[in-house]
């Protein structure tokens, strides 16, 4: 598996050790270097100390609120761009966010591919000239990012979002095993109270189109047989994307 890499530097900062943890995870798979912090005192000193290309900012923090985080960022003079992360959702709450400075608002709970589509979007349009189309290649695989377009083979597959998050999930992890429970981490919301068996449904729906000659319209015998399976099941433990069995 190749990525297209990001060399931008992340700033998490939360006081719960889980969404840090979430979330330090899941921007690190995507290609960023990340640090985190658990309140403001804590933010401001790693901000100078890491100099950060984006932070993703809670509102509610032990000492002081990410609004005057942010207040006290701009005062330096910085303008490291900034997405509110918040259980508060109230649209007095958002605007207020958005006129303090903040470049994005996303609440709690949230999708970690949600927050990790947001922070490229911010990127990209902050950083137009540095960033690279982001794409994801494995094996005759290959999912570009910026035009949410899925190629096997050459030939074009036609996918949900959430079939494309599933697969851009497996396409990262790449000859990794990945339990239900990562899955519905990253791909679903993190708190996700539904049934575990629709990822079991999705990876059906993803190897009908990806893994099948006939859906992607493969007529030529030659390329039939060089057609193999991508998404296999390990028994008991999860999913994995790899050429052989």
């Amino acid at each position: 598996m190749t990525e297209e890499k990001t060399s931008a530097k992340i700033l998490v900062v939360d006081d719960e050790p889980s969404i840090r943890e979430l979330l330090s995870v899941s921007l690190k798979f995507a290609g960023f270097s990340v640090e985190t912090a658990a309140d403001g005192h804590q933010a401001l000193r790693v901000v100078q100390e890491f100099s950060p290309d984006l932070i993703v900012l809670d509102i509610m923090l032990p000492d002081f609120d990410g609004y005057e985080v942010l207040r006290r960022i701009r005062e330096r003079g910085e303008n490291v761009p900034v997405l509110f992360l918040t259980a508060k959702d109230d649209l007095q709450d958002k605007l207020h966010g958005l006129n303090a400075g903040a470049d994005d608002y996303v609440t709690k709970p949230f999708s970690l591919e949600e927050v990790v589509t947001r922070i490229q979007v911010i990127l990209r349009r902050t950083n137009p000239a540095e960033t690279e189309p982001a794409i994801i290649r494995y094996h005759d695989l290959e999912l570009n990012e910026d035009t949410y377009e899925v190629r096997r083979a050459g030939h074009l597959v036609e996918l949900s979002p959430t079939e494309f998050k599933l697969l851009r999930y497996l396409m990262v992890n790449a000859e990794r095993v990945v339990s239900k429970v990562q899955i519905l981490d990253h791909v679903w919301d993190y708190d996700w109270i539904g049934e575990a068996s629709i990822v079991e449904s999705y990876i059906s729906y993803l190897r009908r189109k990806i893994d099948s000659a006939e859906a992607l319209g493969i007529t030529d015998p030659s390329q039939v047989a060089e057609l193999v399976p991508l998404i296999h099941t390990k028994r008991g433990i999860g999913y994995v994307m790899r050429t052989d069995k």
